[in-house]
């Protein structure tokens, strides 16, 4: 490569980076969208979550008929909850997502059945439509059933039954994962994240560098001056590829002060990300943003609209969008294929380095090729067709 297609790429480099920050409305929006999106996430996950363990700690069952039940009453309060009576219209309320808590109903004749052993039945009144409800209610289930156990036990004890006869067996778990990936679950969502501010990131400045000027008319007044065309292509792709790699790093960043938006403790304790963590982010984009900033302008360089452009990216925009489900949906886990797909690849190697895992070469190079490659092929059709601008 001589040094004069050289000082022409950088030129048209920098201009074309000037342009794309430039607008500023733009880079406002796709900042805004890509960026501040993980934060707020996280902000409302743990929001979520902080409200699921304040009521969990507050140990509270609502039930209605619960003075017809004093057996039942007596266990509840020396497991340390407080029983509040169920308001008026609980169902309505259940229903429309108003009442947060799920009821428990005693039947009538509780305490005589019980006392004869007719195992009266309980209802756990909730809506799924109502997760607050919904979360509520697999811990009062569980009350319960320890309500039974002490129960049974009694029973046994009174007719002179060891209760251990009725246990064949005891059941412990043991968790295999290590701290370290126990302690990154929630930061397995910022990949997606990123990724998606590469994606979006990109497109905007692919598609005003191309179809934006064919349709401003500045295109072809640029074809006239003197400088290859493969100089033109990559200065654009240059400055197309360094938009979204600075979305990409200000998108990495962003999900280091927002741990400080995590209101939940247990949350808090799940989230692993560092800066280390973000600096290997932003080495693995580096083969994604070239290449989809190629793939892009190619599919752009063809249009006369921006208008257009954004209908012809779409499908390239949602498969993007698409492929972290697949390693998400595969109960199997990574596979080796998977490093040879862009995005794919991505998403896999970002969730090996929040678990804490090492990378080998042989799982980070295929990125770089494939990228090498698609940005090659992406960037020859876009001097075509610079070229053939030029003719008409």
């Amino acid at each position: 490569m001589s040094a004069t297609l050289l000082r022409a790429g950088w030129t048209v480099y920098l201009k074309e980076l000037v342009d794309a920050l430039r607008d500023r409305r733009t880079l406002a929006i796709v900042l805004l969208s890509s960026v501040a999106v993980g934060p707020l996430v996280l902000m409302l996950v743990s929001t979520l979550a902080a409200g699921n363990e304040a009521r969990a700690e507050a140990r509270v069952v609502v039930a209605d008929g619960i003075e017809r039940a004093p057996t039942l009453r007596n266990y509840i309060e020396r497991q340390t909850y407080t029983i509040r009576p169920a308001p008026a219209g609980y169902e309505h309320r259940l229903r429309e997502g108003t009442l947060g808590d799920p009821v428990l109903v005693v039947p009538a004749h509780f305490e005589d059945d019980l006392v004869a052993a007719k195992a009266p039945r309980l209802l756990v009144v909730s809506a799924s439509g109502n997760r607050r409800a919904q979360a509520g209610s697999a811990a009062l289930e569980g009350l319960l059933a320890g309500f039974n156990r002490e129960q049974a036990t009694l029973r046994l004890a009174l007719r002179g039954v060891s209760p251990a006869l009725v246990e064949a067996v005891r059941v412990e778990d043991r968790d295999l994962a290590d701290p370290a990936a126990r302690a990154a679950q929630l930061a397995t969502m910022v990949p997606f994240f990123v990724l998606m501010a590469v994606l979006y990131g990109a497109t905007g400045a692919a598609l005003d560098t191309t179809a934006g000027e064919r349709e401003r008319g500045s295109l072809e007044p640029l074809l006239m001056n003197p400088v290859p065309r493969l100089a033109l292509a990559l200065g654009k792709w240059g400055a197309v590829a360094s938009v979204a790699m600075l979305i990409a790093l200000l998108s990495c960043l962003s999900f280091l002060p927002g741990q400080w938006l995590l209101r939940s403790e247990t949350l808090a304790a799940m989230f692993r990300y560092g800066v280390g963590d973000a600096a290997a982010f932003v080495g693995l984009l580096v083969p994604l943003a070239g290449m989809l900033a190629a793939l892009l302008m190619a599919i752009a360089i063809r249009c006369k609209s921006a208008k257009e452009a954004q209908a012809n990216v779409a499908l390239l925009l949602l498969g993007f969008s698409m492929l972290p489900l697949v390693s998400v949906l595969d109960p199997q886990g990574d596979k080796a294929w998977h490093y040879w797909v862009p995005g794919l690849a991505q998403t896999a190697l970002m969730g090996r380095v929040v678990k804490g895992e090492a990378l080998s070469w042989a799982a980070v190079l295929p990125s770089f090729g494939v990228g090498a490659v698609v940005v090659g092929l992406a960037l020859a059709y876009v001097v075509r067709m610079l070229r053939h601008a030029a003719l008409k």
